[in-house]
């Protein structure tokens, strides 16, 4: 590989890549670059009262857009068999870290929840990074189901289950449901028959009540969100805050750097809330605009998905577009009081390393299937003796 491919904007080879992968290159890096004006804006104001620096959040987010840009270009430069090749390596070793995250002492908490391991000053969150990799290990099992014994199926089964369980253990409800929904979802377009989908959606529907019923804080949240003007000072606090900052944006919003919400009234401004302040500032229009920012994600990676002959390739695709679209719905839902509180980041907006190299990797499978699925394979004719020698009369 060039090493001028490792930068985006030094990367010479796009030019011959087909409309779509173009296209989605071109929609990620609209969509980072927006994530990262409102960030500066998001997380100015508190940088400044906890750091003693508004750029602190800022700077450190552009450090690791550096690092998450390499890794893209190195995935919409390699193959992507090379990439399923080695993945379940990077599928096992998130599966470990998922688990040693509930280890007393090693896991490190916030808000009451077990999500990151310290790697020295660099906070691992395995739950954000298996995901791309879970996309891949699924596609994998489910784009060959057929062909595999009932052992390799169990065992990867088994595997799935147990990085779910380690999520929503820690505990990570959101999460748990985002990645068991792609799982069922990659399932369902692999052919997988309906009666093993029914009854796996049936046990994950009860898997959910259940932890609901046991976990305090999670039934708390839910009561919440069905009415958060209950207890405005408690637990309906978050919504309360965020509805107001949606609402305040008005038709064009309040303008960039103008949100009131962000200075100090909305929690977690900069990370799980970080669109109630993109659309208190830029508005119902704004906030319209990304909806068809993603609306175009969405359908151009469902388009490569319909449009590539690998069955593998195909789920690969539609697993990364239902994370990446999914995830975005499902924060922007939250911010809105569409859905109950929870702590899922804006992909490519939020703060934060681990969801920014999780995003970009995932981008950029996305993008490599585009570009393998635009590039015919050139297939040599065969030439019957007298034209060979015709040809060899004409040299």
């Amino acid at each position: 590989m060039n090493l001028r491919q490792l930068i985006p904007i030094f990367d010479n080879s796009v030019s011959s890549w087909g409309l779509e992968a173009r296209v989605l290159r071109w929609l990620t890096l609209v969509w980072l670059f927006v994530g990262l004006v409102v960030l500066f804006s998001a997380s100015y104001a508190v940088a400044d009262e906890r750091q003693g620096d508004g750029m602190y959040y800022f700077k450190r987010q552009i450090i690791w857009v550096l690092v998450s840009l390499i890794i893209f270009n190195i995935i919409v430069n390699l193959p992507l068999r090379k990439v399923l090749g080695v993945s379940h390596w990077f599928f096992i070793l998130f599966l470990v870290l998922i688990f040693l995250t509930l280890v007393p002492g090693l896991g490190r908490k916030a808000f009451d929840s077990a999500r990151w391991i310290a790697l020295g000053p660099i906070p691992i969150q395995p739950s954000e990074l298996v995901k791309p990799f879970l996309v891949l290990q699924s596609a994998r099992l489910f784009g060959q189901w057929e062909k595999l014994s009932w052992g390799l199926r169990f065992a990867w089964l088994g595997m799935f289950c147990l990085v779910l369980l380690g999520i929503l253990a820690q505990p990570n409800l959101s999460t748990t449901a985002l990645c068991g929904m792609t799982i069922w979802l990659i399932a369902l377009a692999g052919g997988i028959p309906y009666k093993y989908l029914g009854g796996t959606a049936l046990g994950g529907v009860l898997l959910a009540l259940l932890s609901i019923s046991i976990k305090e804080y999670q039934r708390r949240r839910v009561m919440s969100f069905l009415n958060p003007w209950a207890d405005p000072t408690g637990d309906g606090y978050q919504l309360v805050q965020s509805l107001l900052a949606v609402g305040s944006g008005q038709t064009w919003g309040a303008g960039f750097g103008l949100s009131q919400q962000k200075l100090f009234y909305l929690p977690i401004q900069d990370t799980d809330f970080i669109f109630a302040v993109f659309a208190e500032e830029f508005g119902f229009v704004g906030s319209l605009l990304l909806l068809l920012m993603l609306a175009a994600f969405a359908t151009l990676g469902f388009f490569v998905a319909m449009k590539t002959k690998n069955i593998i390739h195909r789920l690969v695709a539609i697993g990364i577009t239902v994370v990446i679209i999914g995830q975005s719905l499902l924060h922007i839902g939250v911010a809105t009081g569409a859905l109950p509180t929870t702590g899922l980041p804006l992909p490519m907006f939020s703060y934060g390393g681990n969801s920014m190299i999780s995003s970009l990797v995932a981008c950029g499978l996305l993008i490599r299937v585009a570009r393998e699925s635009s590039e015919a394979e050139v297939v040599p004719l065969p030439i019957n003796k007298p034209e060979r020698r015709r040809r060899r009369r004409r040299l």
